[in-house]
């Protein structure tokens, strides 16, 4: 799909007549989503030490594959579109490949393709009809950390901003109750996550 130029989807509402689409299936998957540099690595990898079943992101992994064919991530960047529909695809793919009553832990779920789209140039409700493919459990955002670049992340701290306000709106526009999760250590955090799955029976 190509982004198309002439038409700005940065500030794309989703299609009021495809949100009354049914879920087809209910699963026990939480999803722990942010802007980059919230520190969702962080805490999806400590998830993981403390034996939680936790599914990596597909974004990370792309571009860890990209990288590995000697590509550099300017290269990998230059076509935002296609990355962005590339990475897209790793998504679906993942994400179906996955039991539905299995409780595990995603490191961002598919409505975050949303926001991804919309910063590339390309009409998000392309892809809404499959974000009801699949009713998570529980949404975790977590609060924005002070914006530090890595080996893959890109973007600055306007760029984060936009993605924490867009993720937010777009779960909340699907019918989820987002939680936000506050600026703690990550320890801290994973007990307020962990607490709260408890105390609503959904761990």
């Amino acid at each position: 799909m190509l982004a198309n130029p002439q038409h700005d989807f940065r500030t794309t509402e989703l299609d009021r007549a495809l949100l009354s689409t049914p879920f087809r299936i209910q699963t026990k998957w939480h999803v722990i989503t942010g802007a980059s540099s919230s520190g969702k690595t962080t805490l999806i990898n400590l998830l993981t030490t403390k034996g939680f079943q936790t599914v990596p992101e597909a974004g990370r992994q792309y571009f860890e594959r990209e990288l590995a064919k000697g590509r550099t991530i300017d290269e990998i960047r230059k076509d935002r579109a296609t990355m962005t529909c590339q990475i897209y695809a790793m998504w679906i793919k993942q994400e179906s490949g996955l039991g539905d009553a299995e409780a595990l832990f995603l490191d961002r779920g598919l409505p975050d393709s949303l926001a991804f789209y919309r910063f590339a140039g390309l009409d998000p409700n392309e892809i809404l009809p499959d974000c009801f493919q699949h009713r998570y459990a529980s949404v975790f955002i977590l609060n924005r950390l002070p914006y530090q670049q890595d080996g893959i992340r890109g973007g600055d701290d306007a760029s984060a901003a936009y993605f924490d306000s867009w993720m937010e709106r777009d779960y909340n526009t699907l019918g989820y109750n987002v939680v936000r999760v506050p600026v703690l250590s990550p320890e801290e955090r994973l007990a307020f996550i962990i607490d709260g799955l408890s105390e609503g029976g959904l761990i």
